[in-house]
C-alpha cells in the first residue's frame, strides 16, 4: 500500500519508465528511507541529490537510471499536473546548470569551490595532462589518447603556426597551453580563477613560452592571433555571454580565429538548479545555440560548429571508473558522502549526454570571414 501522495506520484513516474523499487535490474532503485518520497517531492533536484548523498536510496547504475528518465520523456506520459511538476523538478538537474549574475568576485568562488578541491582528486580521475573537458574519441583507444586528440584537433582547427600569440581563457591545469607551445611553437597566455590550477600550470609549463595569470577573463588586455576557451564558457552565466564575446572581440586580432569549446543545451536556460549549484558548480549554466548566436551577433562570423556530445558520455564514464578505482588513495580527505556526491555528479552527467539532452560544441569564429571553406577535422590549414 502506498502511504503518501508523494510516494504514489514518484512511483508512477518509475512505473512509466519501467523502473522498479527493489527490482533486480541495474537501473532499478532501492529506497532505504521512507521519507525519500516527501524529500524529493518537496525539494526537487536538491532533495533527490542530497537523499542519494545521505544514503536514502541506491541504484547499481545511476547512468542507466537517468538515461531512461531523460530519454523517455516521462513528463509527457503523465497526465497529473502535480506529478509532472515533480518530474520536471527532478529533470532540471540533468538538462541545466544553475545561473546567477556572474560578477568578477563570483568567478573566483567557482575556482575556490570546485577547481580548488585538490589536485589529488583530479589527478586520480583525469588523464596525465589533467584535461577536465570532453575528450575526442574519433580514433583513440584510451583517455590519454582521446585528450591528446582533442588538444591537437583544436590546434589544427585554428591553424597554429610558430610565433603566434594565443590566449587560453580558462586554461585549467595548462593542458592546452603545454600542448600548443610544445608542438606548435606558439606563445600562450593562460588565465584561470583557480589558484591551484594556476600554480600547477605554471610548474608544468615552466620550460615553455607560457604565461599563466590568476585573473578573471574580463581583466585580460593585449592582442592575440588566436583565442581559445575550453570548458570555461559554462561558468560565464547567460547575462554575461555578450560581455564575454565583446572581450574576445577586443583582444583578438582582426585576422584571428576564436575557438569556443563548451557544453551546450537544447534549451535556452536562465534558471538555477539548487543541487548542482550547492555542491558542484556555483553560478554557472549551460548555453544554447540561440544564446551563443545572440551573444556573437555583429561581433563574429561562425566558420564551423562541431558537435561531438556523445564523446562526453565516454569521457565521463572513464572519469567515473578512474575515480572509483582510485578512491582508496584519497578517502582520508574525501569521505563517503563526498564519494556518493561525486559519483552521482559524474554518472548523471554522463546520462544527460547519452540521452542527447546536453551537447558538446566546438565553434570556430572569425572577425572578418575566411577566404576558404572550413573543415571540422582541422584541415583548413594543411
Amino acid at each position: 500500500m502506498l502511504n503518501t501522495k508523494s510516494e504514489r506520484f514518484i512511483r508512477e513516474i518509475m512505473q512509466s519508465l519501467d523502473i522498479q523499487v527493489d527490482g533486480e535490474r541495474p537501473w532499478d532503485v532501492r529506497i532505504h528511507n521512507p521519507l525519500f518520497y516527501k524529500r524529493v517531492a518537496t525539494q526537487g533536484s536538491l532533495g533527490l541529490g542530497e537523499a542519494y548523498m545521505d544514503g536514502w536510496w541506491d541504484c547499481d547504475a545511476l547512468d542507466e537510471l537517468f538515461y531512461r528518465l531523460l530519454r523517455n520523456k516521462a513528463d509527457e506520459k503523465t497526465a497529473d499536473t502535480g506529478l509532472r511538476k515533480i518530474y520536471k523538478s527532478i529533470k532540471n538537474y540533468l538538462v541545466s546548470v544553475q545561473n546567477q549574475i556572474q560578477r568578477k568576485t563570483r568567478a573566483f568562488i567557482i575556482g575556490q569551490h570546485h577547481y580548488d578541491l585538490g589536485n589529488e582528486l583530479f589527478s586520480i580521475m583525469l588523464d596525465k595532462g589533467l584535461n577536465y573537458s570532453c575528450a575526442y574519441w574519433h580514433k583513440a583507444e584510451n583517455l590519454q589518447q582521446a585528450q591528446t586528440e582533442k588538444l591537437d584537433l583544436i590546434c589544427r582547427k585554428i591553424g597554429l603556426k610558430p610565433g603566434m600569440e594565443v590566449l587560453d581563457i580558462g586554461c585549467g591545469w595548462g593542458g592546452f597551453a603545454r600542448h600548443a607551445a610544445q608542438n606548435y611553437g606558439v606563445k600562450v597566455t593562460g588565465v584561470t580563477v583557480s589558484k591551484e590550477q594556476a600554480d600547477y600550470a605554471r610548474n608544468v609549463c615552466k620550460e615553455l613560452d607560457v604565461t599563466v595569470e590568476l585573473v578573471d577573463y574580463r581583466q585580460v588586455q593585449g592582442k592575440y592571433d588566436r583565442v581559445v576557451s575550453v570548458g570555461m564558457f559554462e561558468h560565464v552565466g547567460w547575462r554575461n555571454y555578450r560581455r564575454f564575446m565583446d572581450k574576445v572581440h577586443q583582444v583578438l586580432d582582426n585576422s584571428g580565429l576564436f575557438l569556443l569549446h563548451t557544453i551546450g543545451s537544447n534549451d535556452s536556460l536562465t534558471a538555477s538548479d539548487p543541487w548542482i549549484g550547492t555542491y558542484i558548480f556555483p553560478h554557472s549554466m549551460i548555453p544554447s545555440v540561440a544564446q551563443i548566436c545572440r551573444a556573437a551577433e555583429r561581433r563574429f562570423i561562425v566558420e564551423d560548429w562541431h558537435n561531438f556530445g556523445l564523446y562526453y558520455d565516454s569521457t565521463l564514464m572513464v572519469w567515473y571508473k578512474n575515480f572509483v578505482n582510485n578512491y582508496n588513495k584519497i578517502k582520508e580527505r574525501y569521505d563517503l558522502r563526498f564519494f556518493r556526491m561525486w559519483t552521482y555528479y559524474l554518472l548523471v552527467s554522463a546520462a544527460s549526454f547519452r540521452a542527447r539532452k546536453n551537447q558538446l560544441w566546438q565553434i570556430v569564429f572569425s572577425k572578418q570571414g575566411l577566404d576558404r571553406v572550413f573543415r571540422s577535422e582541422g584541415e583548413l590549414f594543411p
